[in-house]
């Protein structure tokens, strides 16, 4: 649902940094892949927190293949996009449900309270038009607790030991496969076919997806949606399909040729209604 959809114009990054905490490999770049190549073309530090090692998704190749060729190939997309750095958490891909969210939040914290983000990017904690993938829900719920446990110094304070602080993210950016809830819009016309190449650089995980695609269209007797041909082909045309028909339905919404929708939900507290300093003091 949008509600009150404002344009958002990236603003200058002025030594701050975004976080994107991407379950897996391909998430960042489908969800908001338009947004961070913008934000990085206007000076700010990009930091990509990847949850899983994707160990499972391929098609026809064994485990170390997949983790090898999926881990080769995010860093790849990540360059294209413009991202400055990249966490490796190393959960079992598809296995998120069974991580206590106790000890997934803590190592939340801890990145938080290492990277020290202005704002980070997750998947919205509310409820989603077909999201069904644990990974996501859960992923999601432990940065948001994240969010408010950092910057207690009685959780953990086992970082603080370590030379850490508690950290306060000053924005939240929500993104998901069907929002119900929409409050701001990014125009990435600009950035469009970074995000193409970007996506398609995840050449394993899109002929994966090809695969479940033409395998759900078999079952319900549909002709073939996917072409066929060789595997760089299949991916490309795939990673531009989903792209531009994407960016295009969200930008019709908004008046625009390609966009990406949020919600963003900013600095608010028990003492926010009183009178504040915008930047630096």
């Amino acid at each position: 649902m949008v509600e009150h959809a404002d344009l958002v114009e990236i603003e200058k990054g002025r030594g701050r940094t975004f976080l994107v905490i991407s379950p897996h490999a391909d998430d960042a770049t489908i969800q908001c892949g338009g947004t961070l190549a913008l934000l990085a073309r206007s000076g700010w530090r990009l930091v990509l927190a990847r949850i899983t090692n994707d160990a499972l998704d391929s098609i026809g190749l064994d485990r170390a293949t997949t983790i090898a060729q999926n881990t080769e190939q995010l860093h790849r997309a990540a360059a294209v996009i413009g991202v400055d750095d990249i966490f490796e958490l190393g959960y079992e891909t598809d296995r998120m449900s069974e991580v206590s969210e106790v000890q997934l939040r803590e190592t939340l914290i801890r990145l938080y309270r290492t990277v020290r983000p202005y704002a980070v990017f997750s998947f919205d904690t509310l409820p989603a038009t077909g999201e069904n993938n644990q990974d996501h829900i859960r992923v999601s719920e432990a940065a948001d607790e994240a969010f408010w446990t950092a910057m207690f110094d009685k959780h953990h304070p086992e970082h603080m030991q370590e030379g850490l602080s508690p950290h306060g993210v000053f924005e939240r950016w929500y993104f998901g496969r069907g929002l119900l809830h929409v409050n701001a819009v990014v125009d990435v016309s600009a950035s469009i076919e970074a995000k193409i190449e970007a996506l398609a650089a995840h050449e394993t995980m899109l002929l994966n997806m090809a695969s479940q695609i033409r395998l759900q269209a078999s079952t319900g007797g549909v002709g073939v949606l996917v072409p066929a041909g060789p595997d760089h082909t299949v991916a490309r045309w795939l990673a531009e399909h989903l792209v531009r028909s994407r960016a295009a339905a969200v930008g019709a919404r908004h008046g625009l040729a390609f966009a990406e929708e949020f919600r963003v939900a900013r600095f608010s507290s028990p003492g926010s209604e009183l009178p504040r300093r915008v930047g630096p003091s």
